[in-house]
């Protein structure tokens, strides 16, 4: 499985941004979706996550009313549209797939198998 995370950049504070994930290797569409962001001297923290059909979503309290997670099957990709965007919301973004086919999507780190890359967000004040 490759997941590849893309659409992170340099905004201003209350801008917006939509990070993108393409996932290739096996059933996109059996498989929750979460993304994660860790900012520099901080540890990985939750941010969203959403079920192998899209109709379930999570969200970190700081993501909820600003971010939304969407996934589209048909294109093997999930998307993380942030607006309102803040400074502390500075931080490389990783999405991650679930290990097992099937489930709502977890807020835990260790219950995701495999992890993009990551992509770089970085919001000015």
């Amino acid at each position: 499985v490759q997941l590849q995370a893309s659409g992170g950049g340099l905004v201003q504070a209350g801008g917006s941004l939509r990070l993108s994930c393409a996932a290739s290797g096996r059933a996109f569409s059996s498989y929750a979706m979460g993304w994660f962001r860790q900012a520099p001297g901080k540890e990985r923290e939750f941010v969203a996550a959403i079920n192998w059909s899209g109709s379930s979503t999570r969200y970190a309290d700081s993501a909820k009313g600003r971010f939304t997670i969407s996934r589209d099957n048909a294109k093997n990709t999930v998307y993380l549209q942030m607006n309102s965007l803040k400074p502390e919301d500075t931080a490389v973004y990783y999405c991650a797939q679930d290990g097992q086919p099937y489930r709502l999507g977890f807020t835990v780190g260790h219950a995701y198998e495999y992890w993009g890359r990551g992509t770089q967000v970085t919001v000015s004040s």
